[in-house]
Order: structure tokens, then sequence, then C-alpha cells
């Protein structure tokens, strides 16, 4: 991954161009509505506002490199486990976040060091060891400080922390590492992206039946279906993109996407509901918090990377 090799590839210009094209449409069809049928389209605007600062900033990153890739996810992340810590009050122990951020920088490393012992890039065996290293060493804060009370909150708290937001999202940076980068990268975020709209849309125009009342009364049964046929059948279109799949691999990319999409995002509205708050932070103009934007990834990568790596393209 270099910017020559972006540059050359038809996988990245294809991306690109989809993704300046669809702002470049939204804007007029915004500017439509608000100007010229005198609309109210402020939350629209807003979220409008939101993706024109997201998605320039992670095409530059990808286009930049492998290096550039994995810097921008460990960021995101390391921004993302912010807002968890803030929302529960983990923030409060600042030698247990400092575990938290340095296990979370380790993954990123690991994602761009070589295997010494293969001598591919990143270090696979390291990076699945991770989660071992990372909760004993926050176990082992409370020791070193002779301290029993209220620890196991703090404790349970940091290892969510970590292995949930930290590593299960840091499995995103491992595709970088991949023969088909950009056919990987891509691929998962738009289609994640692509699910999340689609149960809203379905969700909209169809939506009688809650999915899960308590925890996000919004969801629907039919938004949740369609979201899953949508995903089901972009694999099969962006099929030319997407090179030596079979029918097997393209199948489980749709469920994977589909399935593991929705749950990421149910899984964050527990936190949410269970916190009594509606956004996990306000960083991204019309979006909410960076949790409130890569909540589906965060299941979608670890389940997207070991299918990819079973079929051997790591």
């Amino acid at each position: 991954m270099t910017p020559s090799a972006a540059l050359q590839s038809p996988v990245f210009r294809f991306y690109a161009m989809i993704a300046a094209g669809l702002l470049v449409v939204a804007g007029i069809l915004l500017a439509i509505l608000k100007f010229g049928l005198r609309k109210n389209i402020d939350h629209a605007w807003n979220s409008y506002r939101g993706w024109l600062m997201m998605v320039p900033l992670l095409i530059g990153a990808i286009f930049c490199g492998r290096i550039a890739t994995v810097g921008f996810f460990t960021t995101i992340t390391l921004f993302g486990s912010k807002e968890f810590a803030r929302a529960t009050g983990l923030d409060r122990d600042r030698i247990m976040m400092a575990v938290v951020y340095l296990g979370i920088v380790s993954v990123g490393v690991t994602s761009l060091v070589a295997d010494p012992f293969l001598g591919t890039p990143g270090w696979y065996g390291l990076f699945m060891a991770l989660p071992v290293f990372a909760i004993a060493s926050i176990m082992l804060v409370p020791i070193l400080r002779n301290r029993v009370q209220g620890q196991l909150q703090t404790i349970a708290l940091a290892i969510v922390g970590f292995v949930y937001f930290g590593w299960m999202f840091g499995h995103l940076g491992f595709l970088a590492d991949m023969p088909h980068p950009y056919s990987h990268l891509f691929y998962i975020l738009f289609a994640v992206e692509l699910n999340d709209i689609a149960a809203f849309t379905f969700g909209k125009l169809f939506g009688r039946h809650p999915m899960r009342s308590e925890i996000s009364p919004k969801k629907t049964w039919e938004g949740a279906l369609g979201a899953l046929a949508v995903s089901l059948v972009l694999p099969w279109a962006l099929r030319s993109m997407l090179p030596g799949w079979g029918t097997l691999q393209l199948l489980l990319a749709g469920v994977i996407v589909g399935v593991g999409g929705q749950v990421g995002d149910l899984a964050i509205s527990v936190i949410k509901r269970d916190l009594g708050i509606k956004d996990m932070g306000a960083v991204i103009r019309g979006h909410g918090g960076v949790l409130d934007r890569i909540d589906s990834l965060i299941y979608v990568a670890p389940l997207f990377l070991h299918m990819v790596r079973y079929f051997g393209d790591l």
C-alpha cells in the first residue's frame, strides 16, 4: 500500500469515485431541498457535514499507505475507548486507562511490524495473544496498588475497553496486511455503511415489529431483514472487486455484514441504554461520537478478517 499503488489500483479508483460521486449528489439534493423547496433539513445537513469530514480522512489515510491506514484506525480506536471511559467513569482511573491505551497502541504495532518467524507483514501470532497480556496487565494494577475496594468494576470496564473496542476493532488494521488490501478494506467499510443505511431505510418504509424494544425501539425486524437482503446481494454486485472469491466467500461476507453489523449496533445500544445516554460522544457533527459511527464494524471486522484468513489470504 503506497500512494503510487493506490493510483494504479482500479479498486481504489473505483471506490474513491463512488465516494466522491455520492457526496456530490447528496450535496446537490440537500441544496435543492433547502434552497429550492425551503425544507428544514438541519439534521440531514449536519450529518452531511460529518460525512464531508470523515470520507476524505478515511480515503486519504488509505491512499497514503499501510502505516497511515493502521495509524488512522488506531487513532480512531483510542478516541472510541476514551468515549467509553468517559461515559462509564473509567477515565477517573488514569493508571488503568494508561494500561488500556498501551494495549490499543500495541494492537496497532502488531499490525505494522513483520512477523519475526515468518517474515510476513503484521505479527499475527502476537496480535492474537495480546488479550492475554492486556488482561494480565489490567489485573496486575490493583495487585500493585494493594487495593480491593471497587476494583472489580474498574477491571471489568478496562477489559471491555481493550478487548471489545481496542482489539476487536483492531482487526480492521490487519486487512492492510493482506495481498488485496484495497479490495478488502474498501469492501468492508462500504458494505457496513450500506447495511446501516438499508436497515434505517427499510425500517422507515416497512417497519412494524420492533426488533429489541428495550434496547433500540426504532429498530425493526423489517429493517433488519431488508438490510440482510442488501448485504447478501452486495458481494455479488462487487464480485469483480473481490479477486479470487467463490460462492462460499460471497455468501459468508453477506451474512457477516448483514448480521454482524446489526449485532454490533445493538451491543453499543445496550451500553448506552444502561448508562441512560443517547450518544457516546459529540465529536462528529450529526453522527454523535466515534463509537456511534464504528459500532457495526466492531463485530464485523474480526469475523471478516478470520473468514478471509481461513481461505488463505493472510
